[in-house]
């Protein structure tokens, strides 16, 4: 279970503040994935940091009772100047994982080659989703975090993050972030959809999309 209680998250901009929560109380239960809706610039990543524990609210808090993965396809909790190997162990000490048996499915899973002994900075944009993509699926996590990318590199590799991540979901849930239609359908079952400030919960994903879509139709 995650619950958000009395969460306000408010950025400074131009002057004026902006909201991407405003006093949200609001509880995710286990057993449901979760698609993440609105317009660009509404939130949705920031959303997704907040629950993972990587940035703090403005006020307000978020209760994790379960095992959090960071977001997937977020490649900036890595350390430039370590190498992806060095990474991994050192996520791997972070959530109280097996160091060894982390770095080797990682080495295995991510396909780098030799620059998984180089360091993080020398990595293409790809290379660092792939390597943050191995890292997410090498640990067990109650929910996944997936912000717009369920997988990276060539088709093969494609074809391969599909199948883990579906495996993992058979024990997992996800809260995802995309901005296809038919990701959100065939992953979610439940949706929330932000707009100002306010999230609205929806129990059916098809309802979400519903209110998102006459959002979007009034700018």
């Amino acid at each position: 279970m995650i619950r958000l209680e009395h969460l306000t998250k408010c950025f400074r901009l131009k002057g004026d503040l902006r909201y991407i929560a405003k006093d949200v109380s609001l509880t995710i239960p286990r057993g449901e994935s979760i698609g993440l809706l609105g317009r660009n610039g509404a939130g949705k990543s920031t959303l997704l940091r907040l629950i993972s524990g990587t940035i703090s609210p403005t006020s307000g808090r978020v209760i994790r009772r379960a095992n959090v993965s960071f977001p997937l396809g977020f490649a900036g909790s890595f350390n430039g100047s370590l190498t992806g190997e060095q990474n991994v162990r050192f996520v791997a000490r972070i959530y109280g994982h097996d160091t060894d048996s982390l770095v080797e499915y990682v080495q295995d899973f991510a396909e780098l080659g030799k620059s998984y002994f180089m360091p993080v900075k020398t990595y293409s944009s790809g290379m660092r989703a792939r390597l943050a993509f191995g890292v997410s699926m090498g640990i067990n996590f109650d929910y996944y975090l997936v912000d717009e990318i369920t997988a990276v590199g060539d088709a093969n590799f494609k074809k391969k993050c599909k199948k883990v991540f579906q495996e993992k979901l058979q024990n997992s849930d996800i809260i995802m972030v995309s901005h296809s239609n038919g990701s959100l359908r065939e992953y979610c079952s439940t949706g929330i959809v932000m707009e100002e400030g306010s999230l609205t919960y929806f129990s059916n994903i098809d309802d979400a999309i519903t209110l998102h879509n006459k959002n979007m139709a009034h700018h």
